[in-house]
């Protein structure tokens, strides 16, 4: 995959999607996993944002990430806290585990950081082997228009130390076919108005219809699917809904 999360790229996650921000999805997995008393995989766990809140409601989460920049963050968040939970640098391909999870949650799209559908259908039947019997898998999934956000965005951020941390973003394709898109993310830190450092990531989004990957789901072995809508469990997607989230189980 083309998306790697660097070093500048990691400290603007952490800046921008700092622990305790949610866009409703901390409370949502929160509640789906009330009660799980066995263990939690959260793949892509990045800086821990979902992680941390759920370790501290007492669920027993593990994480991968395949970013050593984000494992970084993840495990001083964890620290401050005093929370030690199982952290290792994975990626979604060859992540391997020898027990069996209760639960493996995906929150903020992170599945759709895999381009080619062969390689997620692939990865589905990875996450079902290392499911136990009845477990379950939770991911979200967001509807974008894959012509929105055409245009060069730039934000930026202030560093803990006085800096300053700009993203230039600009989509440079879209294909229909393939249902992917292509962004050119370009990360600089500036110090007293110097160039400091810059990174350039070619990031790929992979689009997914609701039946599409309900279809896949059933095809890797997945059974009672339930599909919702902006985090309301049940409630079927329409249009207009930010994110679709996905709940499927390994059969007994």
């Amino acid at each position: 995959m083309n998306n790697i999360y660097g070093k500048l790229a990691s400290h603007v996650y952490n800046l921008d999607k700092y622990i305790g921000k949610s866009f409703g999805d901390v409370e949502y997995y929160r509640e789906r996993l009330k009660g799980c008393l066995g263990s939690i995989l959260e793949p892509a766990v990045g800086n821990g944002r979902a992680l941390v809140p759920l370790l501290e409601a007492g669920l027993d989460v593990k994480g991968f990430d395949a970013s050593q920049d984000m494992l970084g963050y993840c495990l001083a968040h964890c620290a401050e806290r005093s929370l030690t939970p199982a952290l290792s640098q994975q990626t979604f391909e060859a992540f391997a585990y020898e027990e069996r999870f209760e639960a493996i949650v995906i929150p903020t799209g992170s599945l759709q950081l895999i381009a080619k559908h062969a390689m997620a259908a692939e990865i589905l039947s990875r996450f079902l082997d290392h499911l136990r019997p009845g477990g379950r898998l939770i991911f979200d999934l967001y509807p974008h228009d894959l012509f929105a956000d055409s245009l060069p965005n730039i934000r930026s951020w202030q560093t803990e130390t006085g800096d300053l941390l700009t993203l230039t973003s600009q989509r440079v394709k879209a294909d229909l076919i393939a249902q992917t898109t292509v962004s050119h993310l370009r990360y600089e830190l500036w110090s007293e108005g110097r160039l400091v450092s810059s990174e350039l990531e070619f990031f790929t989004m992979r689009w997914w219809g609701v039946e599409e990957m309900t279809l896949t789901l059933r095809a890797a072995g997945y059974v009672d699917i339930v599909v919702s809508g902006n985090y309301d469990f049940g409630r079927a997607p329409r249009h207009g809904d930010e994110v679709v989230t996905f709940e499927c189980h390994r059969p007994q």
